[in-house]
């Protein structure tokens, strides 16, 4: 298997098929916009991957911002197929993202996390996170 933070450059129609589908799996009522939108603003998102040969088995993103408190990044997205859970993958993807918030000096790594996925939220703290005593609020367009 194979990590790799992936560019605009390496997007195939393939690859798009495949997160389709991954993405089914985090929620099937998502509408998604392509993988090649997403990366190619202005450098604002990291996306990580996990291929079992050619088959496309996670995906983590990091959306990278600046605002006045800091350069934050904002984890999202954060799925690996039901066939390869529990293997380490999405603690693989995690490190890779955490790597580069490191290496471009963010102040802030952000994560949202349902409060049911305990998997996750158990990987999020083993990696470091903390849970903030905020609220969130979301108003869909």
């Amino acid at each position: 298997m194979i990590i790799k933070l992936i560019t605009f450059n390496e997007v195939t129609t393939e690859l798009q098929t495949q997160l389709t589908e991954l993405y089914k799996q985090l929620n099937s009522e998502l509408t998604q916009l392509d993988l090649a939108s997403a990366l190619s603003d202005y450098n604002t998102t990291d996306v990580v991957i996990c291929l079992d040969n050619e088959d496309l088995v996670g995906i983590a993103m990091m959306a990278k911002y600046k605002v006045v408190s800091g350069h934050k990044g904002m984890i999202e997205d954060v799925v690996v197929s039901s066939n390869y859970r529990g293997k380490g993958i999405g603690r693989k993807l995690m490190e890779k993202l955490l790597e580069q918030a490191e290496k471009e000096k963010l102040d802030d790594v952000l994560l949202f996390s349902g409060h049911h996925r305990t998997a996750a939220i158990s990987l999020y703290k083993s990696l470091g996170f903390k849970l903030k005593e905020s609220g969130m609020y979301i108003k869909k367009y």
